[in-house]
C-alpha cells in the first residue's frame, strides 16, 4: 500500500506543523513558534502537534538558545515534538570524544561552541582539548538529555516524519537510524510512492520541495533567513515561513 501527497491526510482533528532545519537560528524558531501560537489561538483546532525535524545546532549563531527553547517547551507541552538530526548526534559525539575531523568540527561546531561562550581551535591539539573541556562543562545536562532522548522518526496519519529520509523498499518500521539522519541520493531519486508521505529536512533547497512521495522543508534557514514548516490538517496542506526582517 502506498499514498500520494495529494491524497495523504493527517489524523482526524489534529493540525500538524512540521518545521525544517533550524541550525542555530533562534530568532526564526521563536518567530515560527509565535506564528503557530497565533494560528492556534485564532483557529482553535481540536488538537495539534508541532514537530521539529532535527539539526537544531551548528552554523547559525544561537544553537544554545535553540536547545534551551526546545528543551523547555517540549517539557512544558507534550504536543511539542522533535526528531533527531545528524548534526545533533554529531554534537553528542563530540562531547563524548573530541574528534578534530568529525562532523561537529567540520560543519559548524565552532559556531555552536561559541553560542555557549567557548572558543574551539582545531589547529592546536592542546587548545582544542582545553576548549572541549570548557564546552563539556558549559553544556547543561538538560540540553544533552533533550538531544539524547529524541526519536529518529514520528508518524501521524499518512505522514512519516524524520530528519533525512528513508531507504526505499524497506518497511518504515525497519528503517536504520543511519538512513533516517543521513540518507540523500537513494531517497531523493526514488520515484515510487512510499507507504506514507515522508516529511523531512537535511538537504537545503531554495524553496520547499513538494513531491508526490515526499516533502522537504529545509530552506537553509541559517543562510537564507527563512525557516519553513509544512502544515497538515486533514487532506489540506500548506506552507508557512518565518522570515527574518530585511
Amino acid at each position: 500500500m502506498s499514498v500520494h501527497y495529494l491524497d495523504a491526510a493527517g489524523p482526524d482533528g489534529v493540525r500538524i506543523y512540521a518545521i525544517g532545519d533550524v541550525h542555530g537560528r533562534l530568532d526564526l524558531l521563536a518567530r515560527m513558534h509565535d506564528l503557530i501560537a497565533a494560528e492556534i489561538a485564532r483557529d482553535r483546532p481540536a488538537d495539534w502537534r508541532v514537530i521539529h525535524l532535527g539539526d537544531f545546532i551548528d552554523r547559525g549563531p544561537h544553537s544554545a538558545g535553540v536547545l534551551d527553547l526546545l528543551a523547555r517547551r517540549s517539557q512544558e507541552d507534550p504536543r511539542i515534538l522533535s526528531v533527531v538530526g545528524n548534526h545533533d548526534l554529531g554534537f553528542l559525539d563530540f562531547l563524548a570524544v573530541p574528534e578534530v575531523d568529525g562532523l561537529f568540527m567540520n560543519h559548524g561546531g565552532v559556531e555552536t561552541a561559541r553560542s555557549y561562550g567557548i572558543a574551539l581551535d582545531a589547529r592546536n591539539p592542546v587548545a582544542l582539548a582545553a576548549g572541549w573541556s570548557a564546552l563539556e562543562a558549559a553544556v547543561p545536562g538538560r540540553h544533552r538529555d533533550f538531544l539524547a532522548g529524541l526519536p529518529y522518526s514520528l508518524s501521524f496519519g499518512d505522514f512519516f516524519f524524520c530528519h533525512a529520509g528513508i531507504r526505499p523498499g524497506i518497511p518504515l518500521s525497519q528503517q536504520s537510524p543511519e538512513d533516517l539522519v543521513w540518507i540523500r541520493q537513494a531517497f531523493h531519486h526514488a520515484g515510487e510512492l512510499h507507504p506514507k508521505v515522508i516529511v523531512h529536512g537535511h538537504t537545503p533547497n531554495a524553496e520547499p520541495e513538494i513531491l508526490a512521495n515526499r516533502v522537504n522543508v529545509d530552506t537553509a534557514a541559517w543562510q537564507t533567513g527563512r525557516l519553513t514548516a509544512l502544515v497538515i490538517e486533514g487532506v489540506e496542506k500548506r506552507i508557512v515561513q518565518a522570515i527574518a526582517p530585511a
